[in-house]
C-alpha cells in the first residue's frame, strides 16, 4: 500500500502547489529564494574573507615566527656540539672566546626552545620538544664532563665528549629537524589557505546570479516588464561582491608567491642550508676527535656540503657574499684532511680551529653570518609578503556582507510593488 499525505497537509500541498501556478505565486517564490540566496551567500562570504584575515594573523602571530625558532633551535644546537668539540681539540684550557662561542649557543638553544615551547598546540610539537628539554641537559652534563676529564689530561674525556655527541647526533637534532620541517610545512599550508579561493562563496554567487536572472525571467513572463531596476540592481551588487571576492584573491595569490621561486621556498632552503653546514662542521671537528679512521665521517661531510652547494646554487645569486665563504671554508677542509692523512696531527687541528682567515673555523664563521643574513632578509620578504597578501581581504568580510544585504534589499524593492498589482 501507497504512503499517502495526511488530509490536512495533502490540501495544503495542493494549494501551495495552485498557488505556485499562479503569477504572484511564481513571482514571491523566486523573490523568496533569491532574497534567502543573497543572505546566506552574504553570511558564508564574510565568514571565509574572515578567516583570510585570520590565517594571515596566525601566519605572522605564530605559525612563521615558530617555524623561525625552529631553525634557530637547530642551529643553535648544531653550533654548541661542534663548539664543544672545538674546545676539546684546544686540550687544556680551552680558549675564552670558545667557552663564550659554546655557552652562547646554549643560551640560543635555551631561547629558541622556549619561544617554540610557547606556540606548542599540538601533540606531536610538544612531544618533540619535551624530548628535546629532557636530552639537553643530559647533553651538556656529558659535556662538563668531557671538559673536566680533558683538562687533568685523563683520556676518558674523549669517552664523555663522544657519548655527548652521540646524543646530539641521535636524538637532539633528529628531533629538532623533523620540528623545524613539521613548523615550515605548516607555513606552507597556511599560506595555500590564505591565498586560495573561497570556493563556496564564489559558488554560491555565481548561484545568486542565476537565481537573479531565473527572477528577470519569471518577471519578464507574467508581467511583459523587460527589466526590473530592483532585481538588475540586486545583480550588479551580487557581480561586484564576486569581482572583489576574486580580485582580492589574484592579487593576493600574486603577492605570497608558494611556488618553488617563492620566498617561502627560498627561506626553507636557507634554513636548510645553514643546518647542513653547521651539519658538515660538527663532522669535520668530529673527524679530529676520533683520531682514528675517519672515511665514514668524511663521507658524510662531503654529503651535507654537497646538499649545501646545491641549496645555495638554487636560493642564492652568483655575487652573495656566502659563496667565497663556503669554496674557501671547503677548501680549508681539503687541506685538514691532507694533514691529518699525512700524520700531521696538529696541523690539521690547527687548520680545524686555529684563528687564520684561512683555518676552517674562521671560513665556517663568516659562512654562518652570511647565511643568517640571508636568512633574515628573506624572512623580511615572507613576512612582508604575506602581510600585503592578507590586506587585500581588509574589510572584505563587511563589504560582501553589505554588497550582499543591499542585493537582498534590491530584490524585495523591486518585487514588491509587481506583488501589489494583484493584491
Amino acid at each position: 500500500m501507497g504512503f499517502r499525505l495526511p488530509v490536512a497537509v495533502g490540501a495544503g500541498v495542493g494549494w501551495l502547489r495552485r498557488f505556485a501556478a499562479t503569477a504572484p505565486g511564481a513571482i514571491g517564490g523566486v523573490a523568496v529564494l533569491t532574497i534567502a540566496l543573497c543572505l546566506v551567500t552574504g553570511l558564508v562570504g564574510a565568514n571565509q574573507l574572515g578567516d583570510k584575515l585570520t590565517q594571515r594573523d596566525t601566519l605572522l602571530n605564530r605559525t612563521e615566527p615558530l617555524a623561525d625558532a625552529a631553525q634557530r633551535l637547530y642551529v643553535a644546537l648544531s653550533a654548541a656540539d661542534a663548539t664543544a668539540a672545538t674546545a676539546f681539540l684546544s686540550a687544556g684550557i680551552e680558549p675564552a672566546d670558545v667557552r663564550a662561542h659554546y655557552q652562547q649557543s646554549l643560551a640560543d638553544a635555551a631561547a629558541a626552545l622556549a619561544d617554540a615551547t610557547a606556540g606548542a598546540d599540538d601533540a606531536m610539537t610538544r612531544q618533540v620538544l619535551a624530548r628535546i628539554a629532557a636530552d639537553l641537559p643530559a647533553y651538556t652534563g656529558m659535556v662538563e664532563a668531557a671538559r673536566a676529564n680533558n683538562r687533568q689530561g685523563y683520556p676518558v674525556g674523549s669517552a664523555y665528549l663522544h657519548e655527548a655527541s652521540t646524543l646530539m647526533q641521535n636524538s637532539l637534532l633528529p628531533n629538532a629537524e623533523r620540528l623545524t620541517g613539521a613548523r615550515f610545512a605548516a607555513v606552507r599550508d597556511q599560506e595555500r589557505a590564505l591565498t586560495g579561493p573561497p570556493l563556496l562563496t564564489v559558488a554560491l554567487l555565481l548561484l545568486t546570479l542565476l537565481a537573479c536572472l531565473a527572477c528577470s525571467l519569471i518577471l519578464l513572463r507574467r508581467t511583459n516588464r523587460r527589466v526590473n531596476l530592483g532585481v538588475l540592481a540586486a545583480a550588479c551588487a551580487v557581480l561586484l561582491a564576486g569581482l572583489w571576492v576574486t580580485g582580492a584573491g589574484l592579487a593576493a595569490s600574486a603577492t605570497v608567491d608558494t611556488g618553488p621561486g617563492g620566498a617561502t621556498n627560498r627561506f626553507d632552503n636557507l634554513s636548510r642550508a645553514r643546518i647542513l653546514a653547521q651539519q658538515a662542521r660538527s663532522d669535520e671537528t668530529q673527524e679530529l676527535v676520533t683520531r682514528g679512521e675517519i672515511t665514514a665521517i668524511e663521507d658524510k661531510y662531503k654529503a651535507h656540503s654537497d646538499e649545501l652547494r646545491a641549496l645555495l646554487t638554487s636560493s642564492l645569486a652568483k655575487d652573495s657574499t656566502a659563496w667565497p665563504e663556503f669554496n674557501g671554508w671547503v677548501e680549508s677542509h681539503g687541506k685538514q684532511v691532507a694533514a691529518y692523512q699525512a700524520a700531521n696531527y696538529p696541523a690539521a687541528v690547527e687548520q680545524a680551529i686555529g684563528g687564520g682567515r684561512d683555518a676552517s673555523a674562521s671560513r665556517f664563521t663568516h659562512l654562518d653570518s652570511a647565511l643568517q643574513t640571508n636568512i633574515t632578509q628573506i624572512r623580511g620578504d615572507v613576512r612582508d609578503d604575506v602581510d600585503t597578501g592578507g590586506g587585500f581581504f581588509l574589510v572584505g568580510p563587511e563589504g560582501a556582507l553589505v554588497l550582499l544585504l543591499v542585493a537582498a534589499g534590491a530584490v524585495a524593492a523591486g518585487i514588491w510593488p509587481r506583488l501589489e498589482e494583484y493584491l
